[in-house]
């Protein structure tokens, strides 16, 4: 591992699986520090604020904002704000924890415009089809949200070559295993 810890940023377009993925790393790999972004929209079944998410109000948002207090953040689809508070960032790279940012292609962006030498890594789906058949079978969007998700998906697949390397998600644990191997550390999963 390097001296001075290194930012990922593991992006993709929707339904891709990013937060199953995190969620592997975050169960198996506790060296790694799993930023928790802020977002406006209200939690799905069985996420837990300050775990999942930072579910906050519209205001609260605005304010984080008006604070210069986020990393990054973007309006999603169309609808809710989703975003990285700066501090908690700077504090766990300050405390010498490898960071993990699993956020949208726009925040994405913004991460490489002020921190350049991140490492961002593009979650890709074996398939469109099995990228339909996940958000799909997920049910957590109604078919006209579906819709708009998936032409979100075929943008945020264009935007592949802006990123330093491309996992795969085929295989949740294979490609956790990868991210962390990508990120400098032994995957070896407890």
């Amino acid at each position: 591992m390097s001296e001075k810890p290194r930012l990922t940023v593991l992006a993709g377009p929707t339904a891709v699986g990013k937060g199953t993925v995190s969620t592997f790393i975050r169960d198996h790999y506790p060296q790694v520090w799993l930023s928790v972004s802020a977002t406006t929209r209200a939690p799905r079944p069985g996420e837990v604020d300050g775990v999942h998410y930072f579910f906050v109000s519209s205001e609260d948002f605005d304010n984080l904002v008006a604070q210069d207090a986020m990393l990054e953040w973007a309006v999603v689809h169309g609808r809710n704000r989703y975003g990285t508070i700066r501090r908690t960032v700077e504090q766990a790279m300050a405390e010498g924890k490898s960071v993990l940012l699993e956020i949208d292609l726009q925040g994405a962006r913004q991460v490489k415009q002020t921190m350049p030498e991140a490492n961002f890594v593009f979650l890709a789906p074996p398939s469109w089809d099995e990228m339909v058949r996940r958000l799909v079978g997920r049910g957590t969007e109604t078919p006209e949200e579906q819709q708009q998700r998936l032409e979100t998906a075929k943008l945020e697949l264009a935007a592949e070559s802006e990123f330093d390397h491309t996992v795969i998600n085929d295989d949740v644990q294979r490609a956790a295993e990868e991210l962390v191997s990508l990120m400098g550390l032994v995957p070896n999963p407890r």
